[in-house]
């Protein structure tokens, strides 16, 4: 079971961590000014899309689909509930200071960056041909012509 759940804590907390480092940008550096923030945002959310491009694409390698897209869906769903619940403490916020339409919108945009950026990996990897289906397909093609023809009897 460690084997299982470790990976997936292991990439929630990079993923939460990255929205630390944003939250922690924002506010040192920028002192929350509403169009740095935007942008640390946007960048943060681009980062977390390539983190999981990147963990779809190893893991498409290793497992089969099904397994790796309920791998990284835990992973990602920890990471946004932290990121949204947690996160707008770093800041010196309340998850809900914004008002509900600026909480939805974290929500969507984690979402969508996070399927598109696992999309994205998978779709790489399965036009490269190196899919756990793909490579399955390919050992078993691969182990039937190596076996001899057998002759028939008359």
């Amino acid at each position: 079971m460690k084997d299982r759940w470790l990976p997936i804590g292991v990439l929630a907390g990079v993923l939460f961590a990255v929205n630390v480092a944003a939250r922690l940008v924002a506010r040192v550096g920028f002192d929350n000014k509403t169009e740095a923030q935007d942008r640390i945002s946007l960048g943060m959310f681009v980062v977390i899309g390539l983190i999981l491009a990147t963990m779809a694409f190893i893991w498409g390698r290793r497992h089969p689909t099904a397994r790796w897209i309920a791998d990284i869906g835990a992973a990602a769903l920890a990471a946004m509930l932290l990121t949204i619940f947690v996160g707008p403490f770093i800041s010196g916020d309340t998850p809900f200071a914004g008002g509900a339409g600026e909480f939805f919108s974290q929500v969507w945009l984690y979402g969508g960056f996070a399927i598109g950026g696992s999309l994205v990996g998978y779709l790489l990897l399965v036009a490269l041909g190196l899919d756990y289906r793909s490579q399955s397909l390919k050992r078993y093609a691969e182990t039937k012509l190596a076996k001899p023809r057998r002759p028939v009897r008359r």
